[in-house]
């Protein structure tokens, strides 16, 4: 099927954000574009025909809508990769719970200037890359690859390991002065 071979493609790529799928659809076809979704831990919701009408615009959507991001994801190999290359340490934001594009537009931004390598974000309870966040960083998208990984605990986990020391910063937190 024609569908499920690009919704396939789509998922190597890892673009895909979130898949829809009309509730009174129960074809073969689904399933397969269900399990695979699962398989690469990408979310499946459960909508009304309506609410995939409203997604796809009028468009005939055959009961599937695929939410792809408009921007391709780094892997954190590629920001580790970055530093090594400057010959300087990592030096990684992970903007963990920002859901506002344009806040994170505006750490992008802030990010880029200080010299970061990279901004890590959770696939979950976060803001996305968007054309709002890419306006808000004001260009510096362009220049700062984001990775979005499954688990941040995970993630700092497996960075330590590496060597990489961590600072957090929270607004209900203490000052370090």
């Amino acid at each position: 099927d024609g569908t499920i071979k690009f919704l396939l493609e789509l998922c190597d790529q890892n673009t895909i954000e979130t898949v829809f799928i009309a509730n009174d659809k129960h074809y073969k076809s689904m399933s397969s574009i269900i399990s695979l979704s699962k398989e690469r831990k990408i979310p499946v919701k459960n909508v009304s025909t309506k609410k995939l009408d409203d997604l796809s615009c009028g468009t005939n959507h055959q009961g599937v809508v695929a939410i792809a991001s408009e921007y391709v994801y780094a892997d954190l190999d590629d920001i580790l990769s970055l530093a090594a290359e400057k010959n300087e340490p990592p030096f990684i934001v992970i903007a963990d719970g920002v859901e506002d594009p344009h806040n994170l537009g505006a750490i992008i931004r802030t990010a880029e200037c200080a010299g970061v390598h990279g901004i890590i974000i959770p696939k979950r309870r976060n803001a996305t890359l968007t054309a709002v966040v890419s306006k808000a960083s004001a260009g510096a998208l362009a220049h700062l690859p984001v990775a979005k990984v499954t688990n941040i605990n995970s993630t700092i986990d497996m960075l330590k390991k590496e060597g990489l020391w961590f600072v957090c910063a929270d607004m209900g937190g203490e000052t370090m002065y």
